[in-house]
């Protein structure tokens, strides 16, 4: 979603709005003092200012997410993802060994992500009914997009810190309170509302919508927002439980209802690589909130992150698949598509993951993933191509897709103790995908706990990999579940797995110490630290 963005509204908001792919360093809204600029009040003057705004919002979100280093690395803390023990992999893998750095040289990029969305989202929501002479509706949906935006923020933060400031002007306040976690959930449980009520169906003009698909945030992108929101805070730290659990399948079910009376379009893709193929990138009916890129504006470069650096396709190797995670995997074309079936190493020869020499000859011997790798486009699952990737990609990240909908409602039934035959037949759907065949393995004769821990499983498949960008991976459904503990336990024993008869590897990066719940959530940016006394533990 991108329209040509007038100068004004980038003094306006902020002069780190497009920063250069690289660690750039540009401080957050806590620290981003906007005197002397431009005053709001001669920006939004007409509709076409109130367009701009919006398309400005998206660059920041497009920007900000396009690469590992601004979106945030807590997603490595899932049992799905690990990283490397090279020196120069330690801002990552600080975030792999639940051991990350007040002073990580990544986290201020991570933090102010986060708060250069909320300024953006605040200075539209604050000024936009301003604008004269504006027809409601697109007073509406700007406001629709920036509540939930804003609220989108709010969540990453509360997931990956806890406690934080509540900010809702484009002021400075070093001095700004921190805020307990239910007073920040209640923030984006009223902004989602607001967002839910203004936010269209569908809309029908670019740059929000494009080849039949929205690219702004619509109502039924809210109210999926809303449904795991709501299973959030059912689960740790708020631990609100059942009624929550309610409230969820309630709001997935909105969304389901929708897609099947033909409210909404959504609607799975027959087969499961089809939701990562060039052919549905720009076009996927079953993304409900995705972000966009085009090179020639702002491109995706996080795209070659998941390759191994001794395969011949080439890549950064700051990431690839945990081992147990890989083998507990069910196999299928669901797996095969998330996961390399073969790599080929620097001689061109393909191997399966768990090959090497003895003596060893490889720094990291693990799965690697294969579902966000781009590469030649119509080709890019045929891992027996030698091909190198492009740093620079157009590959849309899927925040939230149709089958994560379907899941959180059957977890959700589960969880508030409850099975039913739609929840049933909802996760046959995404399994017989990813099976490839009517296997119809789930039925109604489950327990609650079976069908909850069935769907929470399936969601993991579903997102597994290197997908930043989501609005619920897998590491964020072990927060919400407590399930970092026995994550951290099981990586610190880093027993030996037989991936192969007769063949065990183990993980390449240690996980030391004694638990604590502090390792739930990232430590302040030690800058920010200093800027804020408040920020504190």
């Amino acid at each position: 979603m991108y329209m040509k963005i007038s100068n004004k509204l980038i003094s306006v908001i902020f002069t780190c709005a497009f920063l250069a792919m690289g660690m750039t360093s540009c401080n957050d809204l806590i620290t981003e003092d906007p005197k002397g600029r431009l005053a709001t009040q001669s920006f939004f003057a007409n509709n076409n200012d109130i367009d701009a705004s919006i398309n400005a919002l998206y660059s920041i979100i497009a920007s900000n997410h396009a690469g590992n280093y601004y979106s945030g690395d807590n997603f490595m803390v899932g049992d799905d993802i690990t990283t490397h023990p090279a020196s120069n992999k330690q801002f990552l893998r600080e975030h792999d060994q639940f051991a990350t750095s007040s002073a990580n040289a990544w986290m201020p990029a991570f933090w102010g992500t986060q708060w250069k969305i909320i300024k953006a989202a605040n200075f539209i929501i604050n000024n936009v009914e301003k604008t004269p002479d504006v027809a409601k509706e697109q007073i509406d949906v700007a406001l629709g997009q920036a509540h939930f935006w804003r609220a989108y923020s709010y969540f990453y933060i509360v997931t990956v810190w806890g406690k934080a400031p509540i900010v809702l002007t484009e002021d400075v306040d070093y001095s700004a309170p921190i805020q307990s976690e239910e007073e920040i959930y209640k923030l984006i449980v009223d902004d989602l509302k607001i967002a839910e009520a203004k936010c269209p169906i569908n809309y029908t003009r670019q740059p929000y919508a494009r080849n039949g698909i929205n690219l702004a945030v619509s109502q039924g992108a809210v109210k999926a927002a809303m449904a795991y929101v709501y299973m959030a805070m059912a689960g740790w730290p708020l631990n609100k439980g059942t009624e929550y659990y309610q409230l969820a399948a309630s709001k997935a079910k909105e969304v389901i209802d929708g897609a099947e009376n033909g409210t909404y379009y959504y609607r799975l893709l027959p087969e499961y690589k089809q939701v990562f193929s060039w052919e549905w990138n720009d076009k996927n009916p079953e993304t409900l909130l995705g972000i966009y890129y085009n090179k020639d504006r702002t491109p995706n470069i996080s795209s070659i992150t998941d390759v191994l650096f001794d395969q011949y396709q080439q890549g950064w190797d700051d990431v690839h698949g945990e081992i147990k995670f890989w083998k507990d995997f069910p196999d299928g074309p669901r797996k095969d598509v998330t996961y390399f079936p073969k790599i080929m190493l620097s001689d061109g020869n393909l191997y399966d993951w768990w090959y090497d020499t003895n003596p060893p000859s490889r720094q990291v011997v693990a799965p690697v993933f294969m579902k966000n790798v781009e590469g030649n486009r119509g080709k890019e699952f045929d891992y027996t191509e030698k091909f190198v990737m492009d740093i620079y990609g157009e590959r849309q990240h899927q925040a939230i897709r149709l089958s994560q909908v379907y899941c959180w409602y059957a977890e959700a039934i589960g969880r508030s103790g409850q099975i039913n035959a739609k929840a049933v037949d909802l996760l046959n759907k995404v399994r017989n995908r990813a099976d490839g065949k009517e296997s119809n393995i789930y039925n109604i004769g489950m327990t609650p706990e079976q069908l909850a821990e069935a769907a929470y499983n399936e969601h993991g498949w579903e997102t597994a990999g290197f997908d930043y960008a989501g609005f619920a991976n897998r590491a964020r459904d072990m927060f919400r579940m407590y399930r970092y503990k026995d994550h951290f336990e099981f990586r610190k024993q880093n027993p030996l797995i037989e991936v192969a008869p007769s063949i065990f590897r183990k993980e390449a990066v240690p996980v030391e110490g004694t638990w604590n719940d502090s390792r739930m959530y990232l430590p302040y940016p030690y800058s920010e630290t200093l800027l804020n006394p408040n920020l504190t533990k």
